[in-house]
Order: structure tokens, then sequence, then C-alpha cells
């Protein structure tokens, strides 16, 4: 007897074209590294949990001081749900790079890593942002999509409940984390 895997990040925009069976779980490829962050569009895609657009202000002023960039905020209105694929054309032709956040849950880890994964098929780098308390949503979600090996930058649970203040170590701290990870290990 076989089993097939359910995708729970199938959009539910397209029920008619949305499979019957088992999903594939053919290997993805990684988007490319950049050479340097200065000058890029840094697109800043928050899932609308509580303090994720704080904590991505927070990493993108970093950003922006440090690297020059130009920051792209952009907000997904359902934290659950894969970006459809207009959302998506729109997120390549605008930015260079991607920051995802903030997956604090199971769903939004796993739809934030999906939707990471979605974005490098297409070429454009990612950083997936989630905390440690959805390590394993993460990674069974990327095994899922066929990146086992797709990076996820950690940090503490939770986030909700930070201040200000906290919001901006935390924001600094990943600022340098995010920028290793798209530079690669000299940066």
């Amino acid at each position: 007897m076989t089993a097939g895997i359910l995708d729970p990040t199938i959009s539910s925009t397209s029920r008619r074209d949305r499979p019957g069976g088992p999903v594939s779980t053919t290997q993805s490829v990684a988007a490319p590294q950049v050479g340097t962050l200065q000058g890029r569009r840094v697109g800043l895609l928050e899932n609308t949990k509580r303090n994720a657009a704080a904590l991505l202000d927070a990493l993108g002023a970093v950003l922006t001081d440090t690297d020059h960039v130009d920051l792209v905020r952009m907000t997904k209105q359902d934290f659950a749900m894969p970006l459809t694929e207009d959302v998506v054309d729109g997120i390549i032709c605008d930015c260079d790079v991607v920051v995802i956040g903030v997956g604090d849950c199971g769903s939004c880890s796993a739809a934030a890593v999906a939707d990471g994964i979605a974005l490098e098929q297409r070429g454009v780098p990612v950083a997936v942002l989630c905390t440690e308390a959805f390590e394993v949503t993460s990674r069974a979600m990327a095994g899922l999509k066929g990146r086992p090996d797709f990076p996820v930058l950690l940090m503490p649970h939770p986030i909700a409940n930070l201040t200000a203040g906290d919001l901006a170590e935390r924001g600094q701290t990943l600022a340098s984390r995010v920028r290793g990870h798209f530079l690669g290990p000299a940066a």
C-alpha cells in the first residue's frame, strides 16, 4: 500500500486546478547567492503576525544603514496560505532578495517556507525567519517541497510579546545573519 502526501499549502484560490493526488516531491534548486546587498531591492514580506512588521522594520533599518539597500515592504494578508502566482510574479519584479517573516506558529511557519521555496524556484534569493519552536514544522514543509536542506533562520520563541527595545535588538542580531545568508560564508 502506498500513501500520498497532501500539500496543505495549495492555494484555495483555484479549487478546480487543485491536484487530486499526491504532491510531487521532486528536488528543487536554491537561488544563487548575491555578491553584495548594496543598492539591492530587499523585500520585507511580513505575514500580519503580532510584531512581525516591527521586527522586519528593525531588520530593514539596520540593512539600510549598513548596506544601503532599498526596502520594499509587503504584507501577506493570509499568513497560513501560500502566495498566489500573481503575487509571486509581482515580488520577483520588485525585489532582488526577500526576507519572509515571521513564522511563529505551525501554519505560518510552513507557509513561509513554502513561499520561500516558490520564490527561490523563480530565482529570487530568500531568507525565511521562524522561531525555534516551529523548526520541525519548517523542516517538514521544506522536505515536502523537495528542499529538505532549505535554510531557515531560527530565532528564540516567541516574538509576539517582545517590547520595542527587544525587537530592535532582535533586528540588529538578525541583520548580520540575513546578510550572511544572502552573501555566503565569506560575508
